[in-house]
């Protein structure tokens, strides 16, 4: 959203609403498969079976401990990771309370390993459209022309990865199961359309081609769109994975509400009250 706000391709405002609609739409449709990894596959809470409540707690510790380093680290300005905090603070939390062996260490490495690929696959896949964009639009006769040629390609190209993730991973939880092969002619499909909007809306909003005046100035003109369609894409990702990061505690031990609010009332409350121990399950569930 950054960079769209910055290059004042969208405003402010627009940038929340989208974020908005997005984020909630990545976390609902997509966010389920990272929800399972950080519920599964960090500590094994079989070790927990006979005192569910030191699992309680050490769940909200790790949250508590996940969510005061963000926010030390967000005023100082640090870029930092909330999911490299909250897997930290887990394996942390599982060390102190049974041992190691609570920790699935393989589960961990490959978590681990996925941070250090997934910049390199990002810098491979970055590398390679803009090298793509500068030999097919700016380094060309007419930039503009062929920025209104292609430009729609890379919208395609988003919407068919958002069409993806969202029909496999995400309409199974609305009931709709679809084989690989329909999950793919229905994201063809999809991004066949956002792409004929994208050639409608540019060919409409950008008639002048021809006007010297109109050069590079045009290119940033109609790569703005494209930048709508990015930002959404990213708010959809980061909606699908981040959401893990605080519902995956709530149902890392797989026990109903009512244990958990049992698990905490055995903890002393003033004069015996149990309307503290219900107000802290609720925190628990609705980090």
């Amino acid at each position: 959203m950054g960079t769209s706000v910055g290059s004042k391709a969208l405003t402010v405002k627009q940038a929340i609403i989208i974020a908005m609609i997005f984020e909630f739409a990545g976390a609902y449709l997509a966010g389920g498969e990272v929800t399972d990894t950080i519920r599964k596959g960090v500590i094994e809470t079989s070790l927990y079976a006979h005192q569910p409540e030191i699992l309680v707690y050490g769940m909200m510790s790790a949250l508590l401990a996940a969510g005061s380093w963000l926010l030390l680290a967000s005023y100082m300005g640090w870029p930092v990771s909330t999911t490299h905090s909250i897997i930290g603070a887990i394996i942390g939390f599982a060390c102190v309370s049974v041992g190691t062996n609570a920790v699935d260490w393989s589960s961990v490495q490959g978590i681990v390993g996925s941070w250090i690929v997934t910049p390199l696959i990002s810098g491979v896949f970055a590398y390679a459209i803009f090298v793509s964009a500068q030999k097919l639009i700016f380094d060309t006769d007419k930039p503009l022309i062929n920025a209104k040629r292609f430009v729609p390609v890379y919208m395609f190209l988003t919407a068919m990865i958002i069409a993806l993730v969202t029909i496999k991973k995400g309409l199974k939880h609305v009931g709709l199961h679809l084989t690989t092969s329909e999950a793919v002619m229905v994201s063809l499909v999809v991004s066949a359309l956002v792409m004929a909007f994208g050639y409608v809306y540019i060919s409409r909003k950008y008639k002048d081609d021809t006007a010297s005046a109109n050069g590079y100035q045009g290119v940033e003109r109609v790569f703005s769109l494209l930048m709508v369609v990015t930002a959404c894409a990213m708010a959809f990702a980061h909606g699908s994975n981040d959401v893990a990061n605080a519902i995956g505690l709530c149902l890392r031990s797989s026990l109903p509400l009512s244990t958990w609010v049992k698990s905490l009332r055995k903890a002393p409350s003033p004069g015996g009250s149990c309307r503290w121990a219900v107000s802290v399950s609720w925190l628990v569930w609705l980090p």
